[in-house]
């Protein structure tokens, strides 16, 4: 989105900077904080909330910001208005702050998401997602309440799901059909932990966790999910294809059923090994033969389908990009079109024992798994983002999708009522109301 740099250019100019408050302290942010202080200008960060908030002012500092702390919105505004960067633990001051246009959550909790993602529109604020967990979970519902409150709602440019994105619209710009959208990975393992992650995250200063999540494939899923529910794709069936490959991405166009991808709507997928990674792919056709004649000489092929890829995607380089599309044009990088096509459910890791609570996504005790969303809706399966805290009622094997009859929520929560909304909006019915909720305090 080029035209980016001269609105940028324009506001810095006019002394007018996008006003980008964030949530959230972890690896992501704290990448994301050096990217606008110091690359991005025409765009000022104006406060960081966080649990800890001595993380945020560590962040900041190393940034060569000017952390300071805030108690009250008055303190957002005035230390704003002296270029320092506000530090709270307290996020209701940057969704309150007319200092801040735009909201960055980078937290990846889902519970905590649905929250301020509310709090935000309530507060007039654009919402842009480094958390893929809450809008694979929420995505269809919130961007119908963004849409209410005039507010822009979006995934971020350089997480894979919005890189796929730009990548699909242009590929329907110039004309052709997507088929198929995809990531490419280095991993695959449903059974990595955190133990068996720690080694590769101690390196990197990252969550053993988060790491996790990547290695044992429901990353993937969610990231692919928030693809179709954007694109109005499907999956070819639970957990998509995900084949081994390990030469180029373009070799990929004789490796699917076009016929089958047409009577799908178009898939998401994904494959290990392929180059160059790791990126991503789209794959195109396009039914005129004298378009097929200028793909064929520019190199693209004979078709039916025609490979097209981003070899790269720079995480939180680019999210300062998205911040600028949702505030100077009203522009998603990636959000829901509609009525829920792709969910993620939750499949255990390991055999498990009635009376387990289910710790958080990238854990010990369940990965997430892409499934077509009327099948989790009809088979009332569990949604991944909905896991965290449930207490199995019954034993559950190894590879067993959990279902809502298998478990007690806990009591009173905010996401589980979102979704049973979710629910009633698009499907007419909430799948969600029929689990068991926690008696009171049992949690």
């Amino acid at each position: 989105m080029i035209v980016v740099d001269s609105l940028l250019a324009q506001r810095q100019t006019e002394g007018r900077p996008v006003g980008l408050g964030l949530v959230g302290a972890g690896f992501m942010a704290r990448g994301l904080i050096n990217q606008v202080l110091n690359s991005t200008p025409g765009m000022q960060l104006v406060a960081v909330a966080n649990r800890t908030p001595a993380k945020a002012h560590e962040a900041v500092t190393t940034a060569g910001g000017s952390p300071a702390a805030a108690e009250s919105v008055a303190d957002v505004d005035r230390l704003a208005a002296a270029g320092q960067v506000a530090v709270t633990d307290d996020p209701t001051l940057l969704t309150t702050s007319d200092r801040v246009d735009v909201i960055v959550d980078a937290t990846g909790a889902v519970a905590f998401g649905a929250e301020l993602a509310l709090a935000a529109f309530a507060g007039g604020k654009h919402l842009v997602l480094l958390n893929a967990e809450v809008d694979a979970t929420l995505g269809p519902l919130l961007a119908t309440k963004a849409d209410a409150a005039g507010v822009v709602y979006t995934g971020a440019d350089g997480d894979q799901p919005a890189v796929q994105m730009n990548l699909i619209r242009f590929v329907r710009q110039i004309g052709l059909r997507p088929l198929v959208a995809g990531n490419i990975k280095g991993l695959q393992d449903p059974y990595r932990n955190p133990t068996t992650q720690e080694g590769f995250a101690k390196r990197w200063g990252q969550d053993p966790w988060m790491v996790t999540s990547f290695a044992d494939g429901t990353k993937v899923s969610v990231e692919e999910a928030l693809v179709a529910n954007a694109a109005g794709f499907s999956v070819h069936r639970r957990g998509m294809l995900g084949r081994d490959h390990r030469g180029h991405v373009d070799e990929l166009t004789g490796m699917y059923d076009v016929d089958e991808l047409r009577a799908l709507g178009g898939a998401v997928d994904y494959v290990v090994g392929s180059q160059p990674g790791p990126g991503i792919y789209v794959l195109g056709e396009h039914d005129d033969p004298k378009q097929q004649h200028y793909l064929e000489l520019y190199k693209l092929g004979t078709g039916p389908l025609y490979s097209f890829y981003t070899p790269y995607h720079l995480c939180h380089f680019e999210v300062p990009i998205t911040v600028a599309r949702a505030a100077l044009l009203g522009d998603p990088a990636i959000r829901p079109a509609g009525a829920p096509q792709v969910d993620v459910v939750t499949m255990a890791k390991t055999d498990l024992t009635a009376g387990t609570e289910l710790d958080r996504p990238g854990g010990y005790h369940y990965y997430g798994e892409a499934e077509r969303a009327d099948v989790t809706h009809t088979d009332r399966l569990l949604p991944l983002g909905l896991a965290e805290g449930a207490r199995l009622l019954r034993d559950v094997r190894k590879d067993e999708v959990i279902g809502y009859a298998d478990v007690e929520l806990p009591a009173g929560r905010l996401v589980d009522r979102l979704r049973a909304e979710q629910d009633e909006l698009f499907f007419g019915s909430a799948a969600a109301t029929s689990a068991r909720p926690a008696a009171a305090g049992q949690n």
